[in-house]
């Protein structure tokens, strides 16, 4: 009899458990681990900029005699290009809580244009700069110069790569959660990417 008992309320209770609601994470897993990765990268580039300005300190002539001036005027444009694409960004997801799928697939493939733009524009100023004679063996100024701005680059390679994967979603899924779930991620990683550059653009190119 007890035995018989014992076991009705261990299958009552398994009915329960099965038909209780899953509660949803406070912090979605996507959003969580691309937080910790941002934090990584944030202390990646710390450790970058922090060896900049020490072994910058440590010269008396920056740039060094002989190295070609950096391209102020058109890397402030591709700047620009850079922000306007965090703001299309903005907007696909202001149009996408409104569930305006298609207004917000289009502001998300303007972003990622702009980026590919960026990139390209970025691309071609270091041809230049090749062709003037600055190199990553020519000076420390010129190793420490493609050594950040590269690496920045790979990140914006990286989130532009997500981004395009990220615009698939917008035609295979009809439901505005899942879509929005899919995008958050690669939307913060894209925030961090451009919220970088002005940082880095100011000390490389302006300072």
């Amino acid at each position: 009899m007890k035995w018989s008992l014992l076991q009705h309320l261990l299958v009552a209770g398994e009915v329960n458990l099965e038909n209780r609601p899953k509660r949803k994470p406070i912090v979605p897993s996507g959003v969580f681990g691309m937080v910790i990765f941002i934090i990584t990268e944030v202390m990646f580039f710390s450790g970058l900029v922090s060896a900049y300005l020490i072994i910058r300190a440590g010269l008396e002539e920056w740039p060094p005699w002989g190295q070609p001036r950096l391209p102020i005027e058109s890397t402030a444009f591709n700047t620009l290009l850079l922000i306007i694409s965090a703001f299309a960004v903005y907007q696909s997801r202001k149009y996408l809580k409104n569930n305006l799928i298609t207004r917000a697939s289009q502001f998300h493939l303007g972003a990622i244009l702009l980026g590919f733009c960026f990139l390209v524009l970025q691309g071609y100023e270091w041809v230049q700069l090749l062709q003037f004679g600055m190199t990553l063996s020519s000076s420390v100024y010129g190793a420490l110069f493609y050594l950040i701005i590269g690496a920045h680059g790979l990140h914006v390679f990286g989130a532009l790569v997500l981004m395009t994967y990220g615009f698939v979603h917008f035609k295979r899924e009809k439901s505005f959660e899942t879509i929005s779930s899919n995008l958050l991620p690669m939307q913060i990683l894209w925030y961090f990417v451009v919220g970088i550059w002005p940082l880095l653009y100011t000390l490389v190119y302006l300072i």
